[in-house]
């Protein structure tokens, strides 16, 4: 398929989607969301891919939905314009679905509709001099990417809250430290840093990993009690590693 607004590039088991309007700071726009969907689902579809992981052109993430754009939809500080909802949980429900590992490289700027997106990836690494925040409420615009439901549950209530009724941003380097992301590096460092980290998961079974996102989501949907029990009664085929096991048994007996 080709993308107008997306750089889609395959590298071995690893894709990596870039977001490509570093003139509009990867605004998101209503084609550029449907183009993130439909490659997701492309990623999410090929058996050869086992990490994806998604970064920005230029200084931004991205600068979250663009009003330019939209601003004819906004009525009474809700989007009319349904489609890009759709698309944009439609991708959301697809990066958290599938049986690989979506990582979020937050390169630059990401407010708002992009730190929603930003939420919904599995693991997030940040450059220190990047820029998130959630900006619905300067801009008078209720969420609908599931920002009220998943920033409590990375930084708790009470700094969710913060976050969104000041809409300040905070540094890569803070985001690290409530627990926004996983780690912040100088920007200089974040694409070998997370090519690190990818290259860890490719180490592993692809199989477990996908049958523990699955449990971890499902976990996060639940009570404590339900979410062991929904475990202890999972069953997953996972035989990708049986070779190194079998190898590793021989190792021992020598």
């Amino acid at each position: 398929m080709n993308y107008q607004n997306l750089i889609y590039h395959q590298e071995g088991a690893i894709v990596k989607i870039t977001l490509n309007r570093p003139d509009k700071m990867n605004a998101l726009s209503p084609a550029l969301v449907q183009e993130l969907k439909e490659a997701a689902k492309c990623v999410a579809e090929d058996d050869s891919v086992k990490v994806l992981i998604i970064n920005g052109a230029g200084r931004a993430w991205s600068a979250g939905v663009d009003l330019q754009a939209l601003n004819e939809s906004i009525q009474g500080g809700q989007f009319s314009a349904d489609q890009i909802l759709i698309d944009g949980n439609e991708f959301i429900h697809t990066i958290q679905t599938m049986p690989k590992v979506a990582i979020a490289m937050v390169n630059g700027f990401c407010y708002t509709g992009a730190t929603e997106f930003m939420l919904a990836f599995d693991l997030i690494y940040a450059a220190e001099e990047a820029k998130i925040g959630d900006t619905h409420s300067k801009w008078g615009i209720a969420p609908k990417w599931g920002m009220t439901q998943r920033l409590p549950q990375m930084v708790g209530i009470l700094k969710a809250r913060e976050l969104s009724f000041t809409a300040q941003p905070v540094t890569g380097k803070e985001a690290e430290r409530i627990g926004l992301v996983n780690k912040a590096v100088p920007l200089a460092e974040l694409e070998n840093t997370v090519n690190e980290v990818a290259a860890h998961i490719l180490n592993n079974s692809a199989q477990a990993i996908a049958a523990m996102k699955s449990l971890y989501y499902q976990g996060m949907n639940t009570t404590l009690k339900e979410g062991i029990e929904i475990e202890y009664k999972a069953h997953f085929e996972i035989n990708d590693r049986e070779e190194f096991l079998r190898n590793f048994q021989e190792n021992k007996k020598k």
